[in-house]
């Protein structure tokens, strides 16, 4: 199977900046995009950024534009979030995601899971 594992999760003050990364692997890795998502207490899983590997299309959310950066090696074992300017309000678990045959916003899109990551933003 193919399994996920994010890292680089941890406390930060506001305005600060932070690294998430996404591990890949397993058997398949011929996956076409990842998306990560995030959750945060009394939230609703949202949407953060997505990147399509052929061409290496991006897509971010409105919250993120400008402050968050998507990206991904050319061997598709890992995937990278930069966080900066962060906010109190990015505090949540993040998610990262892949997709075999799509990407996009909706969750549905992504076919694998990793099981989180915590992102704190102090005040």
């Amino acid at each position: 199977q193919v399994q996920l594992v994010e890292s680089g999760g941890g406390l930060v003050q506001a305005g600060g900046s932070l690294g998430l990364s996404c591990a890949v692997s397993g058997r398949t890795r011929s996956w076409y995009g990842m998306g990560w998502f995030r959750q945060a207490p009394g939230k609703e899983r949202e949407f953060v950024a997505a990147i399509r590997w052929d061409g290496g299309r991006i897509f971010y959310a409105d919250s993120a534009k400008g402050r968050f950066t998507i990206s991904g090696d050319d061997g598709k074992s890992t995937g990278h979030l930069q966080m900066n300017s962060l906010k109190p309000e990015d505090t949540a678990v993040y998610y990262c995601a892949v997709a075999v045959s799509g990407y996009g916003e909706n969750s549905r899109d992504y076919d694998y899971w990793g099981q989180g990551t915590q992102v704190t933003v102090s005040s």
